[in-house]
């Protein structure tokens, strides 16, 4: 038995979880209907808007975030850009959002979710980094859902 995992294996699970995470849940840990994607539906602008608390985000920040997040790590896996990043631009800069504007964040999470996934599944070679990076997105992602959805809770009293 071989102590290596077969890149196969591992790409057939990462988009699995993927898949469970922004898309459409098949009980892998989430519950039916509750991606990021399908959660995100029902929020509207104005709750998008509203921080739960006295210090902490909006939705809106928390979409921004992750999105800023993937395009991060999308410029390393692509052009090797390991340039320093403002991880708190988006919580001093995002919180109120118009309609547009917060369709547009959504718009421009599906978007970004869609390259990286495409580079997931068109990537032959995974290595420490790549690995490591594909797993950090399934695994931060799931935490801001979990906020959004704990923030939601709130909201939508």
């Amino acid at each position: 038995m071989s102590d290596h995992i077969k890149q196969e294996d591992f790409s057939i699970n990462l988009l699995k979880l993927m898949q469970e995470t922004f898309e459409s849940p098949h009980g892998i840990f989430l519950d039916k209907n509750t991606s990021l994607f399908q959660t995100l539906e029902s929020v509207s602008a104005q709750e998008a808007s509203t921080p739960v608390g006295g210090k902490c985000a909006s939705l809106a920040a928390q979409v921004a975030h992750v999105t800023f997040y993937i395009e991060s790590f999308e410029r390393f896996a692509i052009y090797q850009d390991t340039s320093p990043v403002d991880w708190g631009a988006i919580w001093r800069t995002v919180e109120k959002v118009t309609p547009e504007e917060w369709d547009a964040l959504k718009n421009n999470l599906k978007q970004t979710y869609e390259r990286i996934n495409k580079l997931f599944r068109e990537n032959k070679m995974w290595n420490e980094d790549t690995i490591g990076g594909a797993l950090s997105i399934v695994v931060h992602t799931a935490y801001h859902l979990g906020e959004i959805r704990q923030a939601l809770c709130v909201l939508k009293v």
